[in-house]
């Protein structure tokens, strides 16, 4: 080959594979796969659905109790109040103490637990205890939701308590975690039951010995008092081993009364 017609093969044979290597000025560099550590996703961005509305914000709790709630007798006497139940493991053997003593009690059911254990509360009934409506799930929030959904949820828990006995008499509702608001208590006496607080607490829900349990309710029991306990959402058993004894002392310090 002539040298000159060689050597303008060779310069464009260079020239050819310079342009080869590395991107051109068109060519993107790549993204690296993942973010540095340091560096947050954005969030992604949601389709909007032409059917999905914003959820209701809860109102706020008032800064005090509201009016209208029970919170004593209203004589000298004091009132035992159950909460949580019917468990089948705590609420038959409360039950079998408060049969022992001869004294009556209030049961403050969920609506769930109702259904799944309807023969406990004919048992409530059937001794001769009083019965109340605790809500269907024990929402805590539920005295700050929209009035339409306090008053499905206070009605669907009747419902659920006279499915269980169908003549059964429910004056009585507590809100969980006693968070209440004027909203509930509205709705509660529309439905013919009136607001059930308490005056003695010993926070047995929070598990302490029997021994504490006692002392707390007998420190702070007063005459008319309503105390609280619990014969469901939990282990129980130190509440179970104190009964006979706060029992005992109440009776004979103030005497005991179902509430009416």
């Amino acid at each position: 080959m002539h040298p000159r017609v060689l050597l303008t093969c060779l310069t464009g044979l260079t020239l050819l594979l310079l342009a080869g290597c590395g991107p051109g000025p068109s060519e993107p560099t790549p993204a690296p796969t993942s973010p540095p550590p340091s560096a947050a996703l954005p969030p992604e961005a949601a389709a909007p659905s032409p059917t999905a509305s914003p959820k209701p914000r809860l109102r706020p709790l008032p800064a005090k109790l509201p009016a209208g709630l029970v919170r004593t007798t209203g004589g000298t006497k004091v009132a035992l109040t159950f909460d949580d139940g019917p468990d089948p493991a705590w609420t038959p053997k409360v039950l079998d103490l408060l049969q022992a003593a001869k004294v009556k009690a209030t049961f403050c059911v969920v609506g769930t637990q109702v259904r799944k254990h309807p023969e406990l509360v004919r048992r409530i009934v059937r001794e001769g205890h009083q019965l109340c409506n605790h809500s269907w799930n024990h929402d805590l929030d539920l005295a700050r939701r929209p009035v339409a959904e306090i008053r499905a949820d206070l009605t669907r828990t009747n419902r659920e308590i006279r499915r269980a006995v169908a003549d059964a008499k429910v004056p009585y509702y507590r809100q969980p975690g006693g968070r209440w608001t004027a909203e509930v208590v509205k709705v509660a006496k529309q439905l013919d039951m009136r607001s059930l607080h308490w005056s003695v607490d010993p926070q047995d829900w929070t598990r302490p010995t029997a021994a504490t349990i006692q002392k707390r309710v007998q420190r702070a029991a007063r005459p008319g008092s309503v105390v609280l306990l619990h014969d469901g959402g939990g282990n129980r058993a130190a509440t179970l081993a104190a009964c006979p004894k706060v029992i005992a002392a109440l009776k004979r310090d103030h005497g005991i009364t179902r509430l009416r």
